[in-house]
């Protein structure tokens, strides 16, 4: 039996500082919303994620 998670936080992309605190997945921050999509949906296609919005100015991109 696997005790690991099937999902997992791969990245977190925020608009603007001061949104996140850090953790266990890489954060990248960026200065509007277009960035914050263009940048969300590169890295969602690169790691082989889904992005979850979660309407703060954060998207997160998880492995399912």
């Amino acid at each position: 039996m696997s005790t690991q998670p099937k999902e997992t936080v791969l990245a977190i992309v925020a608009l603007g500082h001061g949104k996140v605190a850090g953790g266990g997945a890489p954060v990248f921050i960026v200065e509007d919303k277009e960035q914050l999509e263009k940048v969300s949906l590169y890295l969602s296609r690169v790691l082989n994620g889904a992005i979850h919005d979660l309407e703060n100015g954060v998207y997160i991109i998880v492995g399912h």
